[in-house]
């Protein structure tokens, strides 16, 4: 029974379903049709949207790493601009210590031989050209020994001072045997006699300074010693004595002792030098060696060798008195005993003396003591005639601003300007950090280019030094670095130095103090960033040229940013480049443009650059 009602009940109802469902079906198709007609309001919207929308509005969309790019520029914008060669006449130009602009100067004090920079408006803003003939050097060792002819085109040297055995010339190379106006026997002879009252040998003695320098011979053959000298002289009649030396393959730079201080901090050397140096230590209150003592560190030795040591012997050759020689020498060592220096060692030509380690060892009541409160602050600061006064100790035995381990246990010991706390922001952990960091990011660069740790790149500077860590991880004897601590950075230079490194403080918006083509391999780590609200960065790029030589390297390291600036100044530039990720990946807003300078010389069409 119930199964026939509900049966009955269906077919009742199905008709009125099919009722519903049809009409409803009706409705909607004529409301469709009504929309479609386009009178509806929804549609109009759409309509004028459709109108409106430009679909092509990025036609050029790239998924690619925009880093890749060598311009980052819009269409509308100008290209790269393109740096002309400059005249062949400025193939040794020197900017700051040009023959011209210093005949200006006075000649009081070499006033004149002294940094001299050209004004905004009288720079070159084109690329040097290397001479016609140019080669990369020899690699050292024989790079100390021969130098191409056409590297350094400049012969006086070998008629002037040819009896003092300085530098020969043999067919297309010049050689160099190693001698000096007072050790014509060799600088390895000069070097032994030294070290019979000097601790070369064991590692006591690492830095080293020579005034003076003539081709270096004396800093030459002190690196086989494990010693590291900075050599300096200035531009003067004798044609390329500093560019002879760095492309000799050791550590130079034009410069004079003059007016203002030399450009390296306090107790910085192990040991100086003055080898017929002809600076007159006596004039002027001893101001010059009052200037020495300030660089020279506790404990450490000045040699002098030539006038007036041994006027016995050589008053005549020298034209001068007896009496005028003794009296010189007499004021000399009544100096050095006013600075607290000790004489060590006479015999023949030679004198040595030894600073003492600290201010309670004075004999004698010490000069007068200069009133600035910070010594290591000398860019463009005038000399005066006063001592620079060191740090107190306790004891008699203690050594001022601390004892330095032997090399090389000293290149990653603590410095003592670190573990004193006289470096704001760095402390012993964060040296060490430091150290890891830079050990990490060389083996990095060795990953991509297997030259680095090479002969190949014998000089090598880095821009922007910091601690030292570029150069502490990358020490060899294949290889020596100028570590450059600019002006406006922190003051770590004092810091390098007690690692057992040399370097100098300098302002990159000027030129730098060496010749053109004296640098195989740059590192410029934050140099533009630091920079780029301080001067021109396309004259920093145009100077790194100047001294970079053909088919050297640069590796800059910045932010992203600042590199595509640097990419884009450097398209004009015949350089090669390159950017890659950090080592740490490509996430890092920090990257790296590693640079090659393509060969070309002047005057003739022998370039690799494409442009030619």
């Amino acid at each position: 029974m119930g199964n026939k009602h509900n049966s009955a009940g269906f077919k009742t109802r199905s008709p009125l379903s099919i009722f519903i469902v049809i009409c409803l079906c009706c409705f909607f198709y004529i409301l469709g049709a009504w929309q479609k007609s386009g009178f509806g309001k929804g549609d109009g919207i759409a309509v004028q949207m459709s109108k409106q929308t430009d679909c092509q509005i990025f036609p050029d969309l790239n998924f690619e790493t925009h880093h890749n790019d060598v311009e980052i520029i819009e269409p509308s914008k100008p290209k790269a601009k393109v740096f002309k060669p400059c005249d062949v006449k400025y193939t040794d130009y020197p900017p700051c210590q040009e023959k011209d602009r210093a005949m200006k100067f006075p000649r009081e004090n070499m006033i004149y031989r002294e940094r001299h920079c050209p004004r905004e408006e009288e720079k070159l803003r084109c690329l040097i050209p290397a001479p016609k003939g140019y080669t990369t050097p020899f690699p050292w060792p024989k790079g100390r020994d021969y130098v191409h002819y056409a590297n350094v085109p400049h012969k006086s040297l070998t008629v002037e001072k040819a009896v003092q055995n300085w530098v020969q010339f043999q067919g297309d190379v010049f050689k160099f045997p190693g001698g000096g106006t007072m050790f014509p026997q060799g600088a390895d002879a000069y070097i032994d006699e030294l070290a019979s009252v000097i601790p070369i040998a064991d590692g006591s003695v690492r830095t080293a300074l020579d005034t003076g320098c003539g081709v270096a011979s004396w800093g030459a053959y002190l690196m086989k010693r494990n010693v590291l000298a900075m050599s300096f002289a200035p531009r003067d009649n004798h044609e390329a004595q500093v560019q002879f030396a760095l492309e000799r393959g050791v550590p130079a730079v034009i410069g004079v002792l003059g007016s203002i201080h030399l450009p390296y901090p306090s107790r910085a050397f192990d040991m100086a030098q003055c080898s017929r140096c002809l600076i007159p230590w006596a004039a002027n209150d001893g101001m010059f060696l009052m200037e020495v003592d300030r660089v020279l560190r506790p404990g450490g030795y000045w040699i002098l060798s030539g006038p007036p040591i041994n006027w016995k012997t050589y008053y005549q050759t020298w034209k001068r008195s007896k009496a005028d020689l003794q009296a010189e020498q007499r004021r000399i060592e009544e100096l050095a005993e006013s600075l607290c220096w000790e004489k060590k060692y006479e015999k023949g030509d030679i004198a040595i003396f030894r600073k003492k380690a600290n201010n309670k060892n004075c004999r004698r009541k010490s000069a007068s003591i200069c009133e600035s409160k910070d010594a290591d602050d000398v860019w463009y600061k005038e000399m005066e005639a006063c001592k620079t006064p060191l740090p107190e100790v306790n004891s008699a035995n203690e050594v001022a601003g601390g004892e330095l381990k032997k090399f090389p246990e000293r290149l990653f010991a603590i410095p003592p300007r670190v573990a004193k706390g006289l470096v704001k922001g760095v402390t012993a952990e964060s040296f060490q950090e430091d150290n890891k960091l830079w050990k990490k990011r060389i083996n990095a660069y060795k990953r991509n280019n297997k030259l680095i740790g090479t002969t190949r790149y014998r000089n090598i500077m880095d821009m922007n030094a910091g601690l030292g860590g570029f150069a502490a991880a990358l020490e060899s004897p294949k290889s020596w670095v100028m570590n450059v601590v600019p002006t406006i950075a922190k003051n770590t230079l004092g810091v390098i130095y007690e690692r057992g490194l040399v370097g100098i403080y300098h302002d990159w918006c000027e030129g730098f103090s060496t010749y053109p083509r004296t640098y195989d391999f740059i590192h410029a780590n934050g140099v533009f960033s630091l920079y780029q609200n301080k001067c021109n960065l396309e004259d920093i790029l145009l100077e790194m040229d100047r001294i970079l030589r053909p088919e050297g390297t640069v590796i800059f390291r910045d932010e992203v940013d600042v590199l595509n600036k640097v990419k884009k100044i450097a398209g004009g530039m015949r350089w090669d480049t390159k950017m890659m990720d950090h080592e740490d990946g490509p996430l890092v807003p920090e990257k790296i443009v590693v640079v090659v300078k393509q060969y070309w010389v002047g005057g003739t069409g022998n370039s690799t650059s494409s442009d030619q």
